[in-house]
C-alpha cells in the first residue's frame, strides 16, 4: 500500500484502475491498494450473517422511514447541521436500543398517587415509558405508561394502586424508541 501526499497526478483521484490497483481517499491523503480479492466460494461465518441480516434489516427500516412524511421530517430535524442525511439517521436509530439511566424511588413509599420518575435516553426518541410493580411473590400491583416530561428524558409514573409492604418488591421498566427496541430494567424497592 503506498500513501501519496498532495500529488498533482493523484490528488482528489478515488476508485479503481483496470483490476490491478483501487485509489482511496484517507484523511486527506490518497491511498493507493492492490484490488481486493474475493473467493466466491468463501462462506460467511454465522456472526457475518447475522450482522448482515441485521444490517438489511436497518436498510428496510430507514426507506421505510424515507417513505413516510411525518417520519422522515423527525429524522430530518435530527440530522439538519450534521453531515448525515435523514436516512442515516434512521438506520443509526435502528441499531441503537434507548437507555434507562436511572430510576429515582425517593418519592415512592407505596401510597397512591406517589411518583416514580425514571430518566430514559435514546440517540433518536424514547416513544413509550411502562412501569409494573410487582409484589414479592410476583404478582403484579399494577401497571402503566408514565409521562414525558417537559425536558424530554424524565418520565413519571404516578402509582395507583396503595401498597402496604414493599419488603421484596421490585418495579420493572421498560422503555420503547420508534424502531420497536425494548429495555427492561429491574429495580428492587
Amino acid at each position: 500500500m503506498a500513501k501519496v501526499a498532495k500529488n498533482i497526478v493523484l490528488y482528489g483521484a478515488s476508485g479503481s484502475l483496470g483490476d490491478q490497483l483501487v485509489i482511496r481517499q484517507r484523511k486527506g491523503q490518497t491511498v493507493l491498494s492492490a484490488m481486493p480479492r474475493v473467493d466466491a466460494n468463501r462462506q460467511a461465518t454465522p456472526a457475518q450473517a447475522a450482522n448482515r441480516a441485521r444490517f438489511q434489516e436497518a436498510i428496510f427500516y430507514g426507506k421505510a422511514q424515507a417513505a413516510d412524511p411525518q417520519a422522515q421530517s423527525e429524522y430530518q430535524a435530527k440530522a439538519a447541521g450534521t453531515p448525515r442525511s435523514a436516512f442515516n439517521v434512521a438506520v443509526a436509530d435502528f441499531f441503537n436500543a434507548p437507555n434507562v439511566d436511572e430510576v429515582d424511588l425517593t418519592g415512592y413509599h407505596g401510597a397512591v398517587g406517589q411518583p416514580i420518575r425514571v430518566r430514559a435516553t435514546d440517540d433518536f426518541q424514547v416513544t413509550q415509558v411502562q412501569v409494573s410493580i410487582v409484589n414479592a411473590d410476583g404478582a403484579l400491583l399494577e401497571e402503566g405508561n408514565a409521562v414525558r416530561q417537559p425536558n424530554s428524558i424524565d418520565w413519571v409514573y404516578v402509582a395507583t394502586a396503595a401498597n402496604d409492604s414493599l419488603d421484596g418488591d421490585k418495579i420493572v421498566v421498560r422503555a420503547s424508541d420508534r424502531p420497536g427496541h425494548v429495555t427492561k430494567v429491574e429495580e428492587a424497592v
